[in-house]
């Protein structure tokens, strides 16, 4: 097998960070390459050999790709990589449009963990999906293209801030207030009411005008207020990736390119990636982890590959399966020293890092990978020439967080976390190191290519 080098994987990476801003773009450049390399949709195929290369979307959301093995599903299970390609955001609420003190706002709902103060004063971009009533969809794609104008949520001067500045962090700014400035231009008129008063009906009418759209058309949309910006190389060294999103595209994209790398050759066993949605809210939802998507799927696979396929089938698959759960971790920060778990905490240019459990304090909401599997990892990763390191995500009692890896384990499968370290991970640019990134590539070739696992 013949991998990419780190400067072009990093490239490629970077292009496609730049294009996946939301979870429906990630689906759509997923599906152009995998078809690229020759990869169907899951519909065209009445039988599976070993070798076929197939993928099965849903929603444009969340899409799940394989390479047949020489080994039925049903008898020795698939391995997974999988990750999600959602991030935390702004999402623009069903009537966004509202006035106040004379202007006009888009009414924004928080999607995910964010710090609010790091979107305040900093050029947003809106994309999305708008659906009208006839079932035509419209793109919504402004803020990254030369000449576009951006979005911004304002913030009070410093020099009127002496009460603000009292406040606590999550009080200084309500959620509520977390709203783009969307027209300021005053009405037209003779009315001397309507001489400090945008106009509310301008904005209406430019959305009729160069979207085809109505203010009601807005009730089934699906509009997200992201960083304006493309990703960028950080430091004089240019050794890290600043960007937006790799949390968790980085681990998302590492998983799609190591199953195109290895599609032209028959694995043993069915190689396979899952790019998921809505982790970042629990991963609820039909696009979810926690939906029946991936067990759906496995059951449409083994069905093509038995005569007389049974549910049983399916969930004696799944106990056989193994997953490695793509998705981010915590770079140690000297400037929060005190936060790291001593000796435990991943270090930038050492790799992915392993997390054998993630969760709070008492590792709830983790999956707890057996000792076995993590050793059967090490093997793989030995074995593949991968730099890796073994992390937990900080103190106890300090926080903590999960993955969709509970939501596999559940299906008796062996799981264990395995992804890039970030800095400034939620923020609206988070930071990753060059040759993480591309060890996690490797990481996951490694593990798909292995007759271990």
């Amino acid at each position: 097998m013949k991998f990419m080098n780190q400067d072009q994987y990093c490239k490629e990476y970077m292009r496609y960070l730049g294009i996946a801003k939301t979870e429906r773009r990630s689906f759509a450049e997923s599906e152009r390459l995998l078809k690229a390399r020759g990869f169907k949709e899951l519909s065209a195929f009445k039988t599976l050999k070993p070798g076929d290369k197939v993928y099965r979307g849903y929603l444009d959301r969340t899409i799940m790709a394989a390479v047949i093995g020489k080994k039925p599903i049903s008898e020795v299970g698939l391995k997974v990589v999988g990750g999600h390609t959602d991030a935390p955001r702004l999402d623009l609420k069903p009537k966004p449009i509202y006035d106040k003190g004379g202007y006009v706002y888009f009414d924004c709902h928080i999607y995910g963990g964010i710090k609010k103060y790091q979107w305040l004063v900093r050029p947003l971009a809106l994309y999305g999906t708008v659906v009208r009533k006839d079932g035509t969809k419209v793109q919504i794609e402004v803020g990254d293209k030369p000449g576009d104008p951006v979005f911004m949520i304002s913030d009070i001067l410093p020099h009127l801030g002496y009460d603000q500045a009292k406040k606590t962090r999550d009080e200084f700014f309500p959620a509520e207030d977390l709203d783009v400035v969307a027209w300021t231009t005053p009405k037209k008129g003779d009315k001397e009411e309507d001489k400090d008063k945008a106009d509310r009906d301008g904005l209406v009418k430019f959305l009729k005008k160069t979207y085809k759209i109505t203010e009601e058309d807005l009730l089934s949309a699906e509009l997200e207020i992201v960083p304006a910006g493309m990703p960028a190389e950080c430091g004089f060294d240019r050794a890290l990736i600043a960007g937006y999103g790799h949390d968790d595209r980085v681990c998302s994209f590492a998983g799609l390119q190591a199953l195109l790398d290895a599609s032209d050759e028959t694995p043993e066993k069915t190689a396979s990636i899952l790019m998921c949605d809505k982790e970042e809210i629990g991963s609820v939802g039909s696009t979810g982890m926690q939906s029946s998507f991936f067990e759906n799927t496995v059951a449409e696979l083994i069905e093509r590959q038995e005569k007389n396929a049974r549910d049983i089938m399916v969930r004696r698959a799944l106990e056989k399966s193994s997953m490695l759960s793509a998705d981010v971790t915590a770079t140690a920060d000297p400037h929060f020293a005190d936060q790291d778990s001593t000796g435990n905490g991943a270090k930038f240019h050492k790799g992915p890092a392993a997390s054998k459990y993630t969760g709070g304090t008492s590792k709830g909401g983790a999956s707890d990978c057996s000792p076995e599997f993590v050793a059967t990892v090490r093997q793989i990763m030995d074995e593949g020439e991968v730099t890796w390191q073994m992390a937990e995500l900080g103190k106890m009692e300090k926080g903590g967080g999960g993955t969709i890896a509970q939501y596999m384990s559940r299906f008796g499968m062996d799981v264990l976390d395995m992804g890039t370290p970030l800095w400034n991970m939620h923020a609206p640019c988070e930071l990753a190191s060059k040759f993480d990134c591309y060890m996690t590539y490797k990481a996951y070739s490694a593990y798909l290519q292995s007759k271990l696992g």
